[in-house]
């Protein structure tokens, strides 16, 4: 697909998958106007929007994971907004609320920014308990109660939350129960040096990350196009095999002796979509135990409590994953 054709809205019957591998390589080329490096991110973040999964970005400020966001959703010519979270955003800062009008003598019903097709929740670990389960109570049921009547959100309704992994002064870390509703959390790391050579000589040459339309980045597919494509998921084929080889890595994390909390149901039917949807943007209408390896990662590590003895030899969820993957057989 050409990055300036918008897909068809509704793509025939046998094609889906073609039309997701066209949606991803339209949208990296777009975002790639704007972000320099970070395909792997990005082709994870779009994986999430096509299972239909919401995404937790972690990484230090200034590694651009709004700038992603932004990006992301000017691509798919979708609409966007973006929510700063502070200790005293209040949930109606978010759903909305009524006012009264004056002119009209009546209280009107004033729509939040939630009301949106992407998301942007940054710093979401800084807003206090209650306004995080306002989020994401709508994330879950892809729905808000506002004045006793229920609000449905846009069929493409996705959450890209940020959080910083090293600042903790002021924050409100997430409950487990509520890290299980994130289809995938994505690391965001520092550029490789010669990626950040190419984000100075951008910035020197006029770049401005706040005007997108400048540097040229369009949509590549519309909003039909990509929920359309999202039915690719149900072309997607797994072998028995792999299914069992699924099941088996989620399983592990509740048996390893390095993890005091394993992954639950959820995290194996988030896996297994997210492998589906992965596939389907490589172009493939099966999945392979790559696939999911790849996957274990962003799926299942914010949803690991490691044991004691692990935190004392200093491990992360990360190098504790990788022992149980690593220890699975993989099916042939």
């Amino acid at each position: 697909m050409n990055a300036t054709t918008p897909a068809s809205p509704l793509a025939p019957s046998g094609s889906a998958v073609k039309a997701a591998h066209a949606i991803r390589e339209g949208v990296l080329s777009e975002v790639r106007k704007a972000v320099v490096g970070q395909d792997e991110v990005l082709e994870l973040m779009l994986c999430g929007l096509i299972a239909g999964g919401h995404v937790l970005l972690e990484g230090v400020p200034g590694v651009a994971k709004t700038l992603m966001a932004k990006a992301l959703a000017r691509s798919i010519g979708s609409d966007f907004k973006r929510i700063q979270f502070t200790p005293d955003l209040m949930p109606a800062d978010i759903l909305g609320t009524s006012i009264f009008d004056l002119k009209s003598q009546a209280f009107v019903l004033v729509r939040g920014p939630i009301f949106t097709d992407l998301l942007l929740a940054d710093e979401i670990n800084r807003a206090p308990a209650k306004t995080q389960s306002a989020l994401l109570e709508a994330m879950q049921e892809r729905g808000v109660s506002l004045e006793g009547r229920h609000q449905p959100l846009s069929p493409l309704f996705t959450v890209f939350a940020t959080q910083n992994p090293v600042e903790s002064e002021g924050t409100y870390p997430l409950p487990e129960a509520q890290l299980d509703r994130f289809l995938l959390k994505i690391d965001v790391g520092y550029p490789a040096p010669e990626e950040e050579d190419a984000i100075l000589a951008s910035v020197h040459r006029g770049f401005d990350s706040g005007d997108l339309s400048r540097a040229g980045v369009g949509a590549a597919v519309t909003k039909d196009g990509l929920l359309a494509a999202r039915a690719a998921l149900n072309e997607v084929n797994v072998e028995p095999p792999v299914l069992a080889y699924i099941r088996k890595l989620v399983a592990a994390t509740r048996t390893s002796s390095r993890i005091r909390l394993g992954a639950g149901p959820r995290a194996g039917v988030h896996l297994l979509l997210a492998s589906k949807a992965l596939a389907a943007l490589r172009g493939r209408d099966f999945v392979t135990p790559d696939d999911v390896r790849f996957l274990a990662g962003p799926v299942l590590k914010h949803r690991l409590l490691l044991s004691p003895d692990a935190e004392l030899d200093g491990a992360t969820a990360s190098d504790v994953l990788r022992e149980v993957v690593q220890a699975v057989e993989v099916p042939r």
